[in-house]
């Protein structure tokens, strides 16, 4: 079998696998094709790539001799238009946004894995691409912040007087959440934390931040791991809680999100004109539609003196250690749809396979995806 490695389009700096996790999958008896220039804005070179075992090409002889394809970001028109049928795309598709492409892949017969529909299971952690780069997200989404505020983050005291600390909101208390709330902490602010998962409640205070409660939360035992939409009456009282203590923060993280559908709007426009000038919002959220109303996808927007960070791609501001991530995430799911001669073997009986896949043999298999088509 051959895997072949897409460079990825401008403006995202990480690669699918680096050099070290290519050489993985050679080992696996594999061959891979790596397109020429395919790990350079993750400083890997394409002799580092030789080194490990695997072969560069151009992006046509990839496509062409590749019966796996493996990306990180959906892949351009022109791959698509390359591939033939029966070929296999595993990469983060996010089918719930990209319907289109979707019927595509299957209108081609070629059969596609979306990595970010990985069940919340303790046999898939290895391969949770969404935890493992939400960690970065959240990580270098505090320091931006730190780079930004007009303010210090830690308390300090000296012959100029006291400074307090920054005053840091972090909502979502997810892998991304959890992650900006440690870096936060360690930069010395007060953190506070919300999220509509009471099991969150505890992860949070093991920080040492403080945990915003709402009360009435819709039962979230049943979701696997994942929030879930709530009521009217919750969101209102969810409402005028997150605007009581955002318009005493210096910092806003906003990480929240429900599968599949848009990020729910726990900042309202009213919230952010009560909001200090010289605060920030970063809102990690914002490529499903933002936690903020006023959040604006890949810009920047300053209302009342509040500016508004919307980036959904901190993971491509450490391209290395978030690909050196994202590649090992990738190759444990390999291990399971490959036998040990290194031949393609897809068991629809697994969970991780079936859950996974959205479409094969001309078909959108995946269940969630057809109900959010259907509905």
């Amino acid at each position: 079998m051959t895997i072949g490695i897409i460079k990825e389009s401008a403006g995202e700096n990480r690669v699918v696998m680096l050099p070290e996790a290519a050489g993985a999958l050679v080992k696996m008896k594999t061959n891979v094709l790596v397109e020429k220039g395919a790990g350079e804005r993750a400083y890997a070179s394409d002799s580092d790539y030789e080194r490990a075992g695997a072969k560069t090409v151009s992006r046509q002889d990839l496509v062409k001799g590749s019966d796996v394809i493996l990306a990180i970001n959906p892949p351009d028109k022109d791959i698509l238009a390359k591939m033939k049928e029966g070929q296999i795309i595993i990469a983060v598709l996010n089918p719930f946004f990209n319907q289109e492409l979707v019927q595509g892949l299957a209108s081609a017969s070629i059969t596609s894995f979306s990595l970010e529909l990985l069940p919340r299971t303790t046999r898939a952690q290895s391969m949770d691409i969404l935890s493992s780069q939400a960690t970065v997200a959240g990580y270098k989404a505090v320091l931006d912040a730190a780079n930004t505020l007009p303010e210090f983050m830690q308390m300090f005291m000296s012959a100029a007087g006291t400074i307090k600390p920054a005053k840091v909101l972090v909502l979502g208390a997810g892998v991304a959440g959890l992650q900006a709330i440690a870096t936060a902490k360690r930069l010395g602010a007060v953190v506070e934390a919300f999220d509509v998962r009471s099991a969150a409640g505890e992860e949070v205070r093991s920080l040492g931040a403080r945990f915003i409660e709402v009360e009435g939360a819709k039962d979230d035992s049943s979701a696997g791991g994942y929030a879930v939409e709530q009521t009217e009456e919750y969101k209102q009282l969810q409402q005028q809680t997150i605007h009581d203590h955002a318009v005493r923060s210096n910092i806003i993280i906003c990480t929240a999100q429900i599968q599949g559908k848009k990020a729910p709007v726990l900042i309202r426009k009213e919230t952010v004109e009560h909001m200090m000038p010289g605060s920030l919002i970063i809102d990690l959220s914002a490529s499903t539609g933002g936690n903020c109303e006023l959040t604006k996808d890949g810009g920047i927007v300053i209302h009342s003196g509040v500016k508004i960070i919307g980036r959904s791609d901190y993971p491509a501001d450490l391209p290395v250690d978030a690909s050196r991530m994202f590649g090992n995430n990738v190759l444990n799911f390999i291990k399971l749809i490959i036998d040990g001669e290194g031949k393609i073997n897809l068991n629809f009986q697994d969970d991780i396979i079936k859950g996974t896949c959205l479409t094969h043999n001309k078909e959108i298999v995946n269940e969630m995806l057809k109900k959010a088509i259907n509905s």
